[in-house]
């Protein structure tokens, strides 16, 4: 800085921080065959035996005569050298990309730049979602309008915390309170910074739960059902051991979910009485924070809490072998009022093995005697009809029977989030809509501490392979199938889940960057990157079901005869090549049942599970 003039460093536009490479042609007179995108810089240009190839920062392009490959780099697993003069590039989302070369050297050439261009990342900067952002503030004179205009979720994003909050009719006053705990991911970094809690569960109760559990991911409410009050809550395992130790607040906790729900219940009483709002007696409830619930016996005195359901994702097997590593699970004796089911779900490594298997049969020229089998043998079906099911459970709990719900497996970011989310699209409409189903990501899987860098492959300096595992395309999956067999409850089509798969991957968007909310505050992620919602918004028409049926929220009390539909092997090979997944759900209603009522969602689900 000179004695007259300004820091030099106001000089200096973002996208001059991302600087392209020097372009390395095989032939002069090829021209690049796409339009790039912003920051985007083609490094290499050549020929394949029939095909134009080229390796940007972002992306690998090869251009054949007749059709186009676009593989975003972080999208790509591995890629290797087969028969001498072929790449085999396998993709995260189950594609598998082959291309051929004229000479052993050439393909040789081609492997070394491109095994360069996938290799993992040393700082987040590396992620092209950085100068993608800084090249599109660098074309627009007014970077915070461009910023905001482009870049940015909508509102129902921002503020879906207080807007869940209100439009699930949480009585904030009386019975439940936003706890401020975990300002600064000071209790635990992997949850988001406001909980909801019991509102006589005090901070310092909290945090002896915490103590008790994996990674302080303390029991915390994230769903009200609005006509009964019953919660939906989730967490991680309890530390057991094998000393069998106990918790005594984590026990008040957990027992005093189910006492809110019974304080709070919904706009309607169980037998149709319409809701009054709370009583005098609640008021009490709100001085202090009192520890106990004696402030409230008024109340209490009619109202009987609900047997709240504890749903453990893992098999009760695995659940006790995981005391030898400090973890376990509730025992119903310290826990009154509550029942504990164990759903044996697979935990990541089968789920990965499984992927694996299912990439290699559907990359594979299918073969109609032998196609089904196949696709049995990879698990991939069972594992998504065990998740089904455990969803389904949770979601007749809640609507049917009015139960609280605590979800919970081992660490409470990859089956927790699938199981929760999938019984809140289920259970609500909203989640249905391309609005909600965009705060449902954001709350239950990127608040809450889905491991999106280590699970996606694309955390800097993370060689650790066994961290790897589809968990998000899987529950994507889930939905897919559900769009299938209920065309008209989803306001968005298949393209949507497609491009969301694509997007997981391919470092575009911040949005899936990072393991944790405080990793992502800590790299300024939503005002260094774009969001993958101002691509996937509700004004898209190109995402918008055509078949969608607006507010089929109501539930239907006919009961239907249901019969088991064959697999349809079609069907199946169809969605695998259009999705990059698995197969389709066969239909399951009779005529007097509606396939767009909350019944009728729950019994097509049990039929196809069972």
């Amino acid at each position: 800085q000179g004695e007259e003039g300004p820091p030099s460093l106001e000089y200096i536009q973002a996208k001059d921080l991302f600087p392209h490479k020097e372009l390395i042609k095989e032939e002069e007179s090829l021209q690049v065959p796409f339009a790039v995108l912003q920051g985007e810089g083609v490094e290499y240009l050549g020929h394949a035996s029939d095909a134009v190839i080229a390796i940007s920062n972002y992306r690998l392009h090869i251009k054949f005569k007749d059709s186009v490959v676009n593989v975003p780099l972080r999208m790509m697993e591995s890629v290797e050298s087969r028969d001498m003069f072929q790449l085999h590039i396998v993709c995260k989302d189950s594609k598998v990309v082959r291309c051929h070369f004229s000479t052993f050297k050439q393909c040789q050439e081609w492997l070394k730049r491109l095994s360069r261009a996938i290799a993992r990342p040393t700082k987040p900067e590396d992620l092209f979602a950085f100068a993608y952002h800084a090249w599109c503030l660098g074309v627009c004179a007014d970077e915070e309008d461009q910023h905001a205009h482009l870049c940015r979720p909508g509102d129902h994003v921002k503020y879906r915390f207080e807007m869940e909050l209100a439009r699930m009719g949480f009585d904030l006053q009386n019975v439940w309170r936003v706890s401020d705990i975990n300002n600064n991911y000071k209790l635990c970094t992997s949850y988001p910074q406001k909980l909801l809690v019991p509102v006589w569960i005090t901070d310092k109760e909290l945090e002896n739960v915490a103590s008790f559990r994996s990674w302080k991911r303390i029991p915390a409410v994230v769903y009200r059902h609005l006509r009964n009050g019953a919660v939906i809550a989730r967490c991680s395992q309890p530390e057991i051991s094998w000393w069998g130790w106990r918790n005594a607040d984590d026990e008040y906790l957990v027992t005093s979910i189910a006492k809110a729900c019974a304080l709070n219940p919904g706009q309607r009483l169980a037998g149709g009485t319409p809701y009054s709002g709370p009583s005098e007696g609640n008021e009490a409830c709100d001085a202090g924070f009192d520890s106990s619930l004696t402030a409230c016996s008024s109340v209490e005195s009619s109202a009987t809490p609900q047997k709240l359901l504890i749903l453990d994702a893992r098999s009760y097997t695995a659940a006790v072998a995981n005391r030898a590593k400090g973890g376990g699970c509730e025992c119903e004796e310290y826990y009154p009022n509550c029942e504990v089911v164990f759903m044996g779900m697979a935990n990541i490594h089968s789920i990965r093995n499984s992927f694996q298997y299912l990439r290699a049969v559907c990359s594979q020229m299918p073969d109609p005697s032998n196609w089904l089998s196949a696709l049995e043998s990879t698990k991939w079906l069972q594992h998504l009809s065990v998740m089904l099911k455990a969803a389904v459970l949770v979601a007749n709990a809640v609507d049917r029977e009015g139960r609280p719900v605590l979800v919970h497996c081992s660490d409470g970011w990859d089956r927790t989030p699938q199981i929760v989310a999938l019984a809140k699209i289920l259970l609500d409409p909203y989640y249905r809509t391309m609005e909600g189903f965009q705060v449902l990501v954001e709350s239950d899987w990127l608040d809450f501490g889905h491991k999106f860098a280590d699970r996606c492959g694309h955390q800097e300096k993370a060689e650790d392979q066994n961290e790897q595992c589809p968990v998000f395309l899987q529950w994507l999956d889930s939905i897919h199938q559900l769009l299938k067999q209920f065309p008209c409850l989803f306001e968005f089509n298949e393209a949507f889940l497609v491009k969301l798969v694509q997007h997981t991957y391919s470092c575009l968007y911040g949005t899936f960057l990072g393991n944790s909310p405080c990793e992502r505050e800590m790299h300024n992620i939503a005002k260094r990157t774009c969001s993958v919602w101002s691509l996937l918004r509700a004004g898209n028409k190109n995402f918008h079901n055509l078949l969608y049926i607006s507010g089929t929220d109501q539930v239907s009390e006919t009961p239907a005869v249901i019969g088991n539909g064959p697999w349809k092997e079609e069907g199946v090979q169809g969605c695998c090549m259009s999705f990059g997944l698995c197969g389709h759900v066969p239909e399951v209603f009779s005529p007097d049942v509606s396939p767009t009522s909350m019944a009728g969602i729950l019994r097509g689900c049990e039929v196809w599970i069972n």
